[in-house]
């Protein structure tokens, strides 16, 4: 039985920052250009305070953690301050979890296990099933994202992959994709933004290997820092109509919410000026 829907309206994009760029003021300024949401990557810590501020200084915006990291922070903690934000700002957050990387952890056990009872705790505290989110890529933790929370925030993948994520949820579960881009003409400067993005440490965890791989992508497309189709497949690059055809075919594929991470130095806010024309937004 699948879980009902997310019920925390996050439009048809968002953007997904590192928690060291996100401020009220980049904040304020994502919300006035139409997006729906912002995902605080880079596993934002427990006490979620850099997600209440940029609530705060907004109106409407949702915010969404992509991820808060198993492996580091407890349940307890993280679900003591989805209580505090709720209550402050009632649908408004997302609480979206994930396994992280198990390569990062000293204390290894079996991530399919953590993911499970990290679930089990935010139920025992009470953090409802169609508030939160899970990290998910291969058919078993999509099949748990269904299962156990709103739905499924893929990281590092291509409309394939959403629609096979899609065939698999089925209807009403929320899917919520990251894609990368690079505001660049230049195929070539873009490919070289955009490369050590994914090379790493992406192409050098398992995870993320082995789903490339279910995609259909060989050996020698993800060693050496990616083949250029590789590349070209995991971040949209070209003027902002061409990008936006791009993210779109996410949501052709069956996506609910596409998460946008900008790259380059000092390109998020001016990418975005540009690019939110082209998706039909403002």
């Amino acid at each position: 039985m699948f879980a009902t829907s997310v019920t925390i309206a996050l439009g048809r994009y968002g953007i997904w920052l590192r928690k060291e760029h996100l401020t009220p003021a980049l904040a304020k300024e994502i919300e006035s250009l139409g997006f729906g949401a912002i995902w605080i990557g880079s596993s934002p810590p427990g006490d979620l305070a850099i997600a209440e501020a940029a609530i705060a200084a907004t109106e409407r915006l949702v915010v969404a953690t992509g991820i808060v990291n198993m492996w580091a922070t407890p349940a307890a903690e993280v679900a003591a301050s989805y209580h505090r934000i709720e209550t402050a700002h009632p649908g408004r957050f997302l609480l979206g979890v994930g396994i992280g990387h198990p390569e990062q952890t000293t204390e290894y056990r079996s991530p399919y296990t953590t993911i499970v009872e990290y679930l089990d705790e935010l139920d025992a505290a009470e953090v409802p099933v169609e508030h939160r989110a899970l990290a998910a890529l291969g058919p078993k933790v999509l099949q748990l994202a269904a299962e156990r929370s709103a739905g499924a925030h893929p990281y590092l993948t291509t409309p394939e992959h959403t629609r096979e994520a899609r065939a698999q949820l089925g209807a009403g579960v929320l899917l919520a994709p990251e894609h990368k881009i690079v505001l660049d003409t230049d195929v070539d400067r873009a490919r070289s933004i955009g490369r050590p993005y994914v090379d790493r440490p992406y192409l050098h965890l398992r995870n993320y290997r082995s789903n490339l791989q279910r995609l259909g992508w060989s050996t020698d497309d993800l060693d050496n820092g990616g083949s250029d189709a590789l590349i070209d497949a995991l971040v949209a690059h070209g003027d902002a109509a061409s990008i936006a055809a791009r993210l779109d075919q996410h949501l052709d594929a069956g996506a609910d919410h596409v998460t946008i991470q900008v790259l380059g130095d000092n390109a998020i806010l001016p990418t975005l000026q540009k690019l939110a024309p082209a998706l039909g937004l403002r």
